[in-house]
């Protein structure tokens, strides 16, 4: 039994991701403790601690999905996170119901302005995600240079034309990311479920997502092979830009606000952590969806469990740290064996 284990854990990253998935949750039932009155109290208390959890982390779970693709491919994308507040400032200033709502001065309102700030963000998100591509690609800049120079633009020219800018989100919507199902706030889960699931198909059953490992795995090998390399990267892009867009969107329609100096901060490194959690190889080539999702989920148990046991701020992102180092270790574990 021992060595079937050990045998799927170095063999499975999978496997080896779910199985440290159910410690994590293992640790974080005990830390809940069972102080309660009786099992339905207990029941629905971890119930609804789990839901806050799939809530608080569907955002950055939806860049991760997006930065798997980016990850496969070789490459990595530190501007995610600006490029949420970019795109939340946008719609913000589109559907804004104040004097200097954009739309609402063309005669625009309900939901009209809705879809048309949805749609605008989106493009914007795919927008910045090309730009990005064309520095990779056409500009010859390692992927690194090219997304930490669009960190820094993107964040610092939305603040610059946000400054002293307070729009009024409608109230309606809000409902995007707070309509209630049987009375509970879960649409950013389903949102999060179901990209997840455009993903894997993405993934497993499209020309696109070969293309992808391939690229990822060996690039001129690709090429020769009629791969064409600088539209793949150009793709994975555009594609994380628009998982950042709609990231964006549900921030706003969750908060109806956004810290333009702040949010974002650190979604890069929390999504790539979720993903090098889950298995996929930071060289390239090798990835898995369903990985990213489980690698989300183990970061954000961990900060849950952390928070519980009453572990300073600060300190948790150590934690992480370790987690990640960890993951990347037995990587090149695997590789060398």
């Amino acid at each position: 039994m021992i060595g079937w284990f050990k045998r799927r854990w170095s063999g499975s990253p999978l496997f080896s991701t779910g199985a440290a998935l159910i410690v994590m949750i293992i640790l974080q039932t005990l830390a809940l403790g069972f102080d309660f009155s009786s099992f339905g109290d207990w029941l629905g208390r971890w119930a609804m601690n789990w839901l806050n959890i799939l809530r608080n982390n569907a955002g950055i779970g939806i860049i991760a999905l997006g930065m798997t693709f980016v990850i496969i491919s070789g490459g990595i994308d530190l501007a995610v996170g600006s490029t949420l507040v970019a795109v939340g400032a946008l719609v913000m200033a589109l559907i804004d119901t104040g004097p200097r709502g954009v739309l609402l001065n063309m005669g625009i309102t309900g939901v009209p302005a809705y879809a048309i700030g949805i749609i605008a963000g989106i493009a914007a998100g795919g927008a910045l995600g090309e730009a990005t591509g064309l520095l990779v690609t056409k500009g010859k800049l390692p992927p690194f240079i090219a997304t930490l120079g669009t960190m820094k633009i993107c964040r610092s020219v939305t603040q610059h034309f946000t400054q002293g800018y307070t729009p009024a989100v409608p109230k309606p919507f809000l409902q995007i990311a707070s309509f209630k199902i049987g009375g509970l706030l879960i649409m950013p889960v389903l949102y999060w479920i179901a990209l997840a699931a455009v993903f894997y198909v993405i993934s497993k059953r499209t020309t696109f997502g070969r293309h992808v490992i391939a690229v990822g795995s060996n690039e001129r090998a690709a090429r020769l092979s009629g791969v064409n390399v600088q539209r793949v990267k150009r793709m994975v892009y555009m594609l994380i830009g628009v998982m950042a867009a709609a990231s964006a969107i549900l921030q706003v329609s969750r908060i109806g606000s956004m810290d333009y100096a702040n949010a974002g901060s650190g979604n890069e490194m929390d999504a790539i952590s979720a993903v090098i959690v889950g298995g996929t190889s930071m060289s390239g080539g090798r990835g898995f969806v369903l990985g990213t999702v489980l690698g989300t989920l183990i970061i954000a148990v961990m900060n849950n469990l952390l928070n519980l046991l009453g572990v300073p701020p600060f300190l948790r992102e150590a934690f992480k740290g370790v987690i990640v180092i960890g993951a990347v270790l037995l990587q090149k574990r695997e590789a060398t064996s």
